[in-house]
């Protein structure tokens, strides 16, 4: 994602970083450098992660970075921001139709969004092996990035440029690939097995897996495939809808005069 902004003109005087808990707090360091003197707020969903990542980032009073490193507000943004960074939430929203339309709100005309997020592909072979077995899906089923094109069409986005990889990770055991998937996410279907599961069905899993000749890499490990789906779009000038009688508010007054000045300045 970072390796994508050589190709944004626009050099963001704010920007919003959105769940980097959860997003990777390693970033921050990379988006400080490319951007050092913008501010930059952070979003979390609730106050004891929100404390959690002001601890992470926090500066000894004798650090020369505490006074002249890049601005990190943790109190949210007063106004529309002009780059929103959302890395691996989409795809563990309920409802990611209505978190896109909010990422529109908090943007400037003009801004941008970045984000990420895992596509169809994701866990492919522990899929494979669930159906397999007979067992319910060990995940929802991710939306494909053709999906969420169309998604931030619809939200009020322009531009959206949508690309994907797949990157298979390896792992030396059963319980150390629990483990990663445990650290990912959680398993969102509302028909999910409802009980809690026994010590024995955990012992059937394990082997199941580690017997899996699906689940085999080339060098005898476990396997598991997923695909990261990265995507950027611009928030564009409001149209302002002409009619016999037309309502507009201030704020679109606004914007529609900012973006005439702007493109002006530029054909000059």
């Amino acid at each position: 994602m970072e390796e994508r902004l050589q190709w944004i003109v626009r050099t963001p005087a704010n920007w919003l970083h959105w769940s980097p808990l959860t997003g990777g707090l390693q970033v921050q360091e990379l988006l400080a450098r490319r951007y050092p003197a913008a501010t930059c707020f952070v979003h979390q969903a609730h106050a004891a992660q929100l404390r959690a990542v002001q601890e992470r980032w926090a500066k000894g009073w004798w650090s020369p970075a505490r006074w002249t490193g890049p601005k990190v507000r943790f109190d949210g943004p007063a106004g529309p921001v002009q780059m929103l960074w959302a890395n691996m939430a989409l795809h563990m929203e309920a409802d990611p139709l209505a978190l896109i339309r909010s990422w529109h709100e908090a943007l400037d005309v003009d801004g941008f969004l970045m984000f990420s997020c895992l596509g169809p592909d994701t866990l492919l072979e522990l899929r494979q092996l669930y159906a397999r077995e007979g067992w319910q899906a060990p995940s929802h089923d991710f939306t494909d990035m053709h999906d969420w094109g169309d998604m931030l069409v619809g939200a009020g986005f322009a531009e959206p440029v949508m690309d994907m990889e797949r990157i298979t990770l390896t792992f030396s055991s059963a319980t150390r690939m629990l483990e990663e998937l445990r650290g990912l996410g959680r398993n969102l279907p509302r028909n999910r097995y409802s009980g809690l599961r026994t010590r024995l069905w955990r012992q059937r899993f394990q082997h199941a897996i580690s017997e899996d000749s699906g689940m085999q890499s080339d060098d005898g490990r476990l396997q598991l495939t997923f695909e990261v789906i990265y995507g950027h779009a611009f928030k564009p000038t409001p149209r302002i809808a002409v009619r016999g009688e037309s309502t507009v508010s201030l704020q679109q007054m606004r914007q529609a005069l900012s973006a005439s000045k702007a493109r002006s300045g530029q054909e000059r």
